[in-house]
């Protein structure tokens, strides 16, 4: 089961945190840039390979600390084409540093548009015969406010294909109560019952360390919840947004662990990108910042769940 790959190489590197490749060109060094530009122009073929570079010296920097990555897919899309060619590259980049990746894409459609989906991101598309990879993700993000129509296309793929996904629970986000905090007619809240679905549609994916192929995305921010989901969706591996720039801290993040410090990965996207503004380095020094963030990163949460066992 994918999840079980993760979690191997969390133990492994005794640390519980993916780092989140959401690039700007803003965030972007002039000196990348200013090369890339002089080779294709200011153009979006220009702009994605400034991203890619961005990307992969980070990388080099990171994968033998860090477990995974999580690319957001809208921050390649914005750069057309070229952009999403970007992100299959940082995507193929990653894997053959033996990271996991987790697509960021909280794609949401049901039938044969989400089997499109689940193709495209996790599975291998059919071309005259030849199944080929289209981006090759062993994770993605999905919402699961369809119903099942909208997961059960994916599960199919996971199975033959040793993939995962994480489903929206409980955002981050500051307004995600006023839809997911709202009580049922049996006094469940709606993030609760979607947890419950994801204990459901997991009992098909298995894994070894007692967490299913079906993940949930659990905000940081909302200490209190996560705790409660943590109980509540004890085969459920959570993926956690809201560390560092949202506010949320090793002492929330904590409560998404079980007893052995298993069954959450952390996520900093902005704090390891952008670190090199914290630590007084020049922006030519931003891979070698963000190594030094995702190591202070990795110790602030091991402070407070401890070392991490099997």
């Amino acid at each position: 089961m994918a999840f079980d790959r993760l979690i191997e190489n969390i133990i492994s590197k005794q640390n519980p945190t993916v780092a989140g490749l959401d690039p700007k060109l803003d965030y972007v060094p002039a000196s990348i840039k200013n090369a890339c530009f002089a080779e294709y122009g200011k153009t979006l073929e220009g702009a994605a390979e400034a991203l890619l570079r961005f990307n992969t010296a980070i990388i080099d920097q990171i994968h033998d600390i860090v477990p995974a990555i999580k690319p957001q897919a809208a921050y390649y899309e914005m750069y057309g084409w070229q952009g999403v060619r970007a992100l299959a590259q940082t995507i193929a980049y990653a894997k053959d540093k033996g990271m996991f990746v987790i697509t960021d894409g909280k794609r949401n459609d049901i039938g044969t548009t989400m089997e499109a989906y689940a193709t495209a991101h996790l599975g291998t598309t059919d071309v005259a015969g030849e199944a080929v990879d289209a981006f090759g993700a062993d994770a993605l993000t999905v919402n699961g406010y369809l119903g099942s129509d909208g997961i059960k296309p994916l599960l199919n793929v996971c199975k033959a294909k040793d993939k995962g996904i994480f489903v929206l629970v409980k955002t981050s986000n500051p307004s995600s109560g006023e839809l997911q905090d709202l009580q049922l007619t049996d006094g469940v809240s709606v993030y609760e019952q979607m947890g419950r679905m994801c204990e459901s549609w997991g009992a098909e994916l298995p894994g070894k360390f007692g967490y299913s192929g079906v993940g949930a995305v659990v905000g940081a921010t909302y200490p209190g919840q996560l705790a409660e989901m943590r109980e509540k969706a004890p085969h459920t591996f959570f993926l956690v947004p809201g560390y560092g720039a949202q506010g949320g801290g090793a002492n929330d993040a904590k409560n998404a662990f079980d007893k052995n410090g298993l069954g959450a990965v952390i996520n900093s996207s902005r704090g390891i990108m952008c670190a090199w503004k914290k630590q007084g380095l020049t922006e030519d020094d931003f891979a070698v910042a963000a190594r030094n963030e995702a190591i202070r990163m990795k110790e602030d949460i091991l402070s407070v769940i401890g070392e991490i066992k099997d």
